[in-house]
């Protein structure tokens, strides 16, 4: 039935005063419940979320990639959010959620629709989404570590990014009324989030079409998007 009607179910059915999200090719390191239920200790903290890394990383160049990607993601991105008071979107694979809270919200999370469809993807920025209306904040624990399966292949990669752009543009718009009652830098980076994707595949599309039509390379759109790729990956690739 999908892993949105399994959580629900779930849910209904235990008595703990915390949930544990775990996907079911992820395997949490001994410590990851005591720390993420520390951080749940303040009543106002809905959900925290824990540190991904990929556990096949070594397989091939891409699972290093994406492994490097979720250092950025979790040690940059997560946690400048969470220093500003809320992680918009504690990934699925290791979540904690503060179960009182999750059963005031299982109607709207249940019955979420995409196109007119009820949805099957995206269901952790929904539920992180949820949790910041409902006045909760989120945060990030970098040392709850949980290991991963990434993709392997380019085909899957990119259908899972595809996923994963269609939930971060529709639970951006979510996320709109939630914004101004949040530290402005997450207005900024929700901004950044949407529209840098946009100006990038802008960029990448007038530099062929300069190509095409002029027979000219695009150099400075090549070493523009090259510099700033290094820029942003310097420090993660370091570490």
């Amino acid at each position: 039935v999908g892993k949105r009607k399994a959580q629900i179910a779930a849910i209904t059915q235990s008595s703990g005063d915390l949930i544990l999200n775990v996907d079911s090719d992820t395997t949490i390191a001994p410590d990851v419940v005591s720390k993420l239920a520390h951080k749940m200790r303040d009543p106002a903290v809905g959900a925290a979320m824990g540190q991904l890394k990929a556990s096949n990383r070594g397989d091939t160049w891409l699972t290093r990639l994406i492994d490097m990607e979720y250092w950025l993601a979790c040690n940059e991105e997560r946690a400048a959010q969470a220093r500003f008071g809320a992680v918009m979107c504690c990934c699925g694979p290791c979540a904690m959620y503060r179960r009182s809270a999750m059963l005031l919200l299982l109607d709207q999370y249940e019955t979420q629709l995409y196109r007119g469809r009820p949805s099957d993807f995206g269901e952790d920025r929904h539920l992180t989404i949820l949790m910041l209306s409902a006045g909760f904040r989120t945060e990030y624990v970098p040392s709850a570590i949980a290991a991963t399966v990434v993709p392997d292949t380019m085909g899957v990669y990119l259908r899972q990014q595809l996923r994963w752009a269609r939930s971060t543009f529709r639970d951006t718009l979510l996320a709109v009324p939630v914004l101004p009652g949040l530290d402005r830098y997450l207005t900024l980076d929700a901004i950044g989030q949407n529209v840098g994707l946009l100006l990038l595949a802008l960029s990448v599309v007038t530099g062929i079409g300069q190509l095409a039509l002029t027979a000219t390379v695009p150099w400075w759109t090549i070493l523009v998007i090259g510099s700033m790729t290094l820029v942003r990956c310097s420090v993660v690739a370091y570490r």
